[in-house]
């Protein structure tokens, strides 16, 4: 009786992969994987009925694998941990696998081992799209997106009584690295939680990961007061120029390798005050920064591991790389300090604001511009605010975006000329700050003035 369900669960599901290969609308129940279904049946030509056994790497390859990721994987172990006391009384078991869909590290019941194991659910198993077809693990590594796939959601028939939540870990360049898998045969409503731990283990990983490598200088923990975007990292030198950016701030602010090797100074995204970032402090120094039209961030500062002193104890390597984003809303910050009075004087104002025109190409230091006013970068940062209604970066993003506009109108540049021209990195990033503020895209911009 058993064995007729399955054959009769098997064939709705060759039947689905059927209708789907014919071009039909795909049913509400693989919307989700809808785009990996189709990489199966026209790029990658899965057989979905396939009997061939799972794929399982040699003890020799599964070294080779895990070698370049030993330090990742100690630094994970912790999240992963803990990520199992949550999951393991619904019957899953957890899998960190790398780049490639390898299973590299395992967390699981030892009275089950058995049963996953002959599903190749173990050290050395191998899940990417190309050998396995729609799964959990190949698909956010295809998609780089945290993924659920529930059971008949598989490409294969094999794995219709799977269910697989995985989410993506992202290296200190924003490359995918990692994946953490939670796999269960159970039925039940826990999945969606299962994947929202995942989530969860994953960022932490991501953070611990990315405080490690950037142990020595400052770094920085910021989400908007309002949530509205994600939180992000990012890791500063001792004249607070950008050393590293995570893949949200990367994303956010346009940092790529290049533009971070050319040298980003902090100020060119936040307005801060500089006393924030003082010497020879050891513990996490809560503050508050403002972002592009005076937004508001909750910011916890890190200093470099140890400070000013020569060694550190692994204990305190281990407290310096703990993440902290989970904690950003619930820690006390400084009360704002009071607006300032009065503002610059207005010929300082006019000066400055000449400067700025006569320079968008170029890149424009706030250390340069609080020079000019004779003021410190946190007192010129608010005088200026006072003067003309918005903090210099936001003035000065505001100048580019007219110049761009300007140009647009009156010339045949190319968009990536333009970019250049008005001081951005690259047409991406002109293209990102245009559309926020005028709502349109710079082509569809030029299209509305012919």
């Amino acid at each position: 009786m058993i064995g007729i369900v399955h054959d009769t669960a098997e064939s709705r599901h060759l039947a689905l992969i059927e209708s789907f290969a014919q071009g039909r609308v795909p049913t509400k129940n693989i919307e989700e994987v809808s785009s990996s279904w189709q990489r199966c049946a026209s790029e990658l030509l899965i057989n979905p009925e396939s009997r061939a056994g799972p794929h399982v790497a040699t003890e020799s390859e599964l070294r080779i694998f895990r070698e370049p990721l030993t330090r990742a994987i100690i630094s994970s172990k912790e999240e992963i941990d803990r990520l199992f006391a949550i999951v393991r009384q619904e019957g899953y078991v957890v899998l960190l696998c790398n780049s490639e869909g390898v299973a590299i590290h395992h967390r699981g019941h030892e009275a089950r081992d058995e049963e996953f194991k002959k599903r190749g659910i173990w050290l050395g198993g191998v899940f990417s799209e190309q050998i396995e077809g729609t799964n959990g693990i190949g698909t956010c590594i295809a998609e780089q997106r945290p993924v659920l796939v529930h059971r008949e959601q598989h490409f294969r028939t094999r794995y219709i009584d799977l269910s697989c939540a995985t989410a993506p870990i992202f290296d200190r360049k924003g490359k995918i690295t990692l994946a953490l898998n939670c796999c269960t045969v159970r039925r039940g409503p826990a999945h969606r939680l299962a994947l929202a731990a995942a989530k969860v283990a994953a960022h932490a990983v991501e953070e611990r990961l990315f405080r490690e490598f950037f142990g020595n200088v400052w770094t920085i923990a910021a989400v908007p007061s309002d949530r509205s975007r994600p939180a992000l990292l990012l890791a500063v030198d001792s004249d607070l120029r950008i050393l590293g950016a995570d893949r949200t701030a990367r994303m956010l602010f346009g940092l790529d390798d290049d533009r971070l090797n050319r040298g980003v100074p902090l100020s060119a995204i936040f307005d801060y005050d500089r006393s924030a970032f003082r010497r020879n402090q050891e513990e996490d120094i809560p503050a508050r920064f403002s972002g592009e039209d005076a937004e508001e961030w909750h910011v916890l500062i890190t200093p470099p591991l140890c400070g000013w002193r020569a060694g550190c104890s692994p204990a305190e390597v281990a407290i310096h790389s703990r993440p902290r984003i989970s904690i950003l809303h619930d820690v006390p910050l400084p009360e704002p300090a009071p607006e300032m009075r009065g503002g610059l004087p207005p010929v300082r104002t006019q000066r400055i604001c000449e400067y700025i025109a006569s320079n968008l190409g170029q890149t424009i230091r706030l250390e340069t511009l609080a020079q000019m006013a004779g003021l410190s970068v946190h007192h010129f940062s608010r005088a200026f605010k006072q003067s003309v209604g918005m903090p210099p970066h936001s003035y000065i993003l505001q100048r580019r975006i007219e110049r761009a506009q300007h140009m647009l109108r009156n010339t045949q540049r190319p968009l990536s000329e333009i970019a250049r021209l008005v001081g951005f990195s690259d047409q991406s990033h002109l293209g990102r700050h245009f559309r926020r503020i005028t709502g349109l895209s710079p082509n569809a911009m030029r299209r509305a003035q012919r």
